[in-house]
C-alpha cells in the first residue's frame, strides 16, 4: 500500500531514500552536461567520419543499456539498422555475462558499448573480437575500468562515464583521491541499482554526440544543453518539496499505487519512454506494468480492460470478514504522447480514451511541453522516472 502522507514530507522522503534515487533523478541534467564535456574531451565533437556505418550494434548490461539501444534505434529511424546484442550467461553478474557478434559484422559496422560497471570480461572479449574483424568500437564506461583500458588497447575509443556531480571528492586534483572518488561514485551507483535515474543519460549522451557526427541523429551540443535545461526544469516541477497536488510525478505515483499500469504510447520517442517506464517501475518499485504502442495497444490490452486482472479471492461467502481481503488491482491506462493530441495528423488518442472510458477504466495522460524531439523525450523520461521513484519510496521499499 502507498503511504501518501510520506510524499508531502520531504524530510521523510529523504530518510526513506536509502538508495539515493531522488538525487539520481534530480541530477540528470548535470549528468548530461558532464557527459557532453567528457565527449568533447575524448574528441567526439571533432570527429569527421567518412560516412555512415552499415549497421550499429549496441552491447551492455541492464535496463539502462537496453533503453539506450531502444532510444538510438528510434532516433536513427530508417537511416541505419540498430541491433542490440543481448547478453547470455548463467547469472546476471558481471563475470557471468557474455556477448557475441553476429557473423556478418565487419569493418563497415560500428560497435557501441555502454555500461555503468566496466568490469565485465564478456564486454572486453567482445571488444577484442570486434577489433579482429576490423569493426570500430566506441565505449562509454567508468574511467580506469578494465573495459576502458581494454578498448583503448584495442585501438577503440572510450568516453568516461559521467558520474554523480555531487560526490564528496568533486574537483580533487590528487590522483589517489580522484581514484577513490571514482570507486565511491561507482559504489553509490551500484547501491542505487543500475537502472537508477541519471545512469541512462550518462550512457546515452556520448553516443548521441557520436551519431550526430555521423549524420544519423541530429543532436548538436547546443541541443543537448537544452535537454539538460529541460531535465532541470522537470526536477524543479517534480522535486520532493513540491506537493502532490501540483507535482505530476507524485500524482502519477498515487494513481498507479493500486493499479496495473497499461502504458499506451503514441510516437516513436514516446514508445521508448513507455518501455523504459515499465522497466523502471519493475526494477525500482517492484511494480508490474505493461507497455504497448497505439493503435496496436487497443486490441492487445482490450481484454484487460474488461475485468479485474488480479485481486482478492473469488468467494461466495457473503458474510466473510473482508478486512483481510487483498485489495483488487485494476487496470489503469497511462497514455504517453511525444506531441500534443491537438498537434494534427493521424492519432489514436480519441479511440484510446473511448475504449478506456467505455470500460470505466481510469486514464492518466502525459505529454511534454516541448515540441522538440530530444527535449520532449527527456521530459517524458524524467517525469516517469520521478514517478517510479516516488512509488518505490512510498510503497515501503527501503532496500
Amino acid at each position: 500500500m502507498l503511504d501518501e502522507s510520506l510524499l508531502d514530507v520531504p524530510e521523510a522522503l529523504t530518510r526513506a531514500d536509502r538508495r539515493g534515487l531522488l538525487r539520481a533523478a534530480a541530477e540528470a541534467g548535470a549528468r548530461v552536461r558532464t557527459a557532453v564535456r567528457h565527449s568533447a574531451e575524448a574528441g567526439l565533437t571533432d570527429l569527421k567520419p567518412d560516412g555512415r556505418p552499415r549497421a550499429i550494434l549496441i552491447a551492455g548490461p541492464g535496463t539502462a543499456a537496453a533503453c539506450v539501444a531502444d532510444l538510438l534505434g528510434g532516433l536513427a529511424g530508417g537511416g541505419c539498422p540498430v541491433v542490440r546484442l543481448a547478453p547470455t550467461g548463467v547469472a546476471p553478474a558481471a563475470g557471468a555475462l557474455r556477448w557475441a557478434l553476429p557473423g556478418w559484422v565487419g569493418p563497415v559496422d560500428l560497435l557501441l558499448i555502454a555500461t555503468p560497471d566496466g568490469s565485465e570480461p564478456g564486454l572486453s572479449l567482445l571488444a577484442e573480437q570486434a577489433y579482429r574483424r576490423g569493426c570500430t568500437v566506441v565505449a562509454v564506461a567508468p574511467a580506469r575500468s578494465p573495459l576502458a583500458e581494454g578498448v583503448d588497447g584495442s585501438h577503440g575509443l572510450t568516453v568516461p562515464m559521467a558520474t554523480s556531480p555531487y560526490g564528496a571528492y568533486e574537483g580533487a586534483h590528487d590522483e589517489t583521491t580522484r581514484l577513490a572518488a571514482s570507486y565511491e561514485a561507482r559504489r553509490v551507483e551500484d547501491e542505487a541499482a543500475p537502472g537508477a535515474p541519471g545512469t541512462l543519460w550518462a550512457l546515452l549522451v556520448p553516443l548521441l554526440v557520436l551519431l550526430d557526427r555521423t549524420g544519423l541523429i541530429t543532436a548538436p551540443v547546443d541541443t543537448l544543453q537544452k535537454v539538460a535545461d529541460r531535465l532541470d526544469s522537470v526536477a524543479e516541477r517534480c522535486g520532493p518539496a513540491i506537493t502532490t497536488y501540483s507535482n505530476p510525478a507524485k500524482t502519477l505515483a498515487v494513481e498507479l499505487s493500486d493499479a496495473l499500469p497499461l502504458i499506451w504510447t503514441e510516437g516513436q520517442s514516446a514508445g521508448a519512454a513507455g518501455r523504459r517506464f515499465a522497466a523502471t517501475l519493475a526494477e525500482l518499485a517492484g511494480h508490474a506494468a505493461l507497455a504497448a504502442e497505439l493503435p496496436e495497444a487497443l486490441p492487445a490490452h482490450g481484454a484487460l480492460l474488461a475485468g479485474n486482472p488480479t485481486g482478492g479471492e473469488d468467494t461466495d461467502d457473503f458474510f466473510r470478514d473482508r478486512v483481510d481481503d487483498a485489495a483488487a488491482l485494476r487496470a489503469r491506462v497511462v497514455l504517453l504522447r511525444d506531441r500534443p493530441a491537438d498537434a494534427g495528423g493521424l492519432t489514436a488518442t480519441p479511440a484510446a480514451r473511448e475504449l478506456a472510458h467505455g470500460h470505466d477504466v481510469a486514464l492518466s495522460e502525459l505529454e511534454p511541453e516541448s515540441t522538440e524531439e530530444l527535449e520532449a523525450l527527456a521530459e517524458l523520461i524524467a517525469v516517469t522516472d520521478f514517478a517510479a521513484v516516488y512509488l518505490a519510496l512510498a510503497s515501503g521499499d527501503r532496500s
